[in-house]
């Protein structure tokens, strides 16, 4: 009770900080990112790459998006899985894919199971996050969506947390069933866990 009491108090102010970033600092830090992305090559042709689009302050993957398109790698967007609950399923997004919004307000391509890869297929999954730790934790909105979905896969998938400085901590309260990050990067830092 008492870690869970404190895990919702970091959500509150992690969000209230992230929220209150300037359309400047949000910018600002899509290009640091995306630029730490292409100097370290971290993704290549074809790979096959979960983003997603930012909602509530999240730091906005749309540069790298872009870039992974200009270098031919196939970019896949969650969407809320129709059969299994709260857990996600992974649609090809291209730039003329139509969205709708989900029952959170966030644009998603519309299901089509000829667009959909297994979560374990993809070979590097670029996660939202509320707060972070450098051993790798991450607190996600609350809904479990990303550890549920991604509970089971292949060891060599990269699971790396984007994020802005101001949503690391110090030490992250976990559960057992958080899914840890191998990377998390942020407009002054890359972080490598594992």
């Amino acid at each position: 009770m008492q870690s869970n009491l404190k895990r919702q108090a970091i959500r509150q102010t992690i969000r209230q900080q992230r929220q209150a970033l300037t359309a400047k600092q949000q910018t600002l830090a899509q290009q640091s990112i995306v630029k730490q992305i292409q100097e370290q090559q971290l993704i290549q042709a074809n790979d096959k790459i979960a983003l997603y689009l930012a909602n509530d302050g999240e730091l906005n993957p749309q540069g790298i998006i872009e870039h992974a398109w200009k270098i031919d790698a196939q970019v896949f967007l969650p969407v809320l899985h129709p059969f299994a609950r709260n857990h996600l399923a992974f649609l090809k997004y291209n730039p003329d894919t139509s969205l709708i919004n989900n029952k959170f307000g966030i644009p998603e391509p519309q299901l089509d199971v000829q667009f959909i890869c297994p979560p374990a297929e993809l070979t590097h999954v670029f996660m939202p996050l509320v707060a972070f730790d450098s051993n790798g934790n991450r607190m996600g909105m609350g809904g479990g969506f990303y550890d549920r979905s991604f509970a089971h896969v292949h060891p060599k998938q990269q699971k790396i947390g984007l994020a802005h400085d101001c949503q690391q901590v110090d030490n992250l309260p976990t559960e057992s069933w958080d899914v840890p990050l191998d990377m998390i990067i942020t407009p002054t830092q890359l972080v490598k866990v594992k």
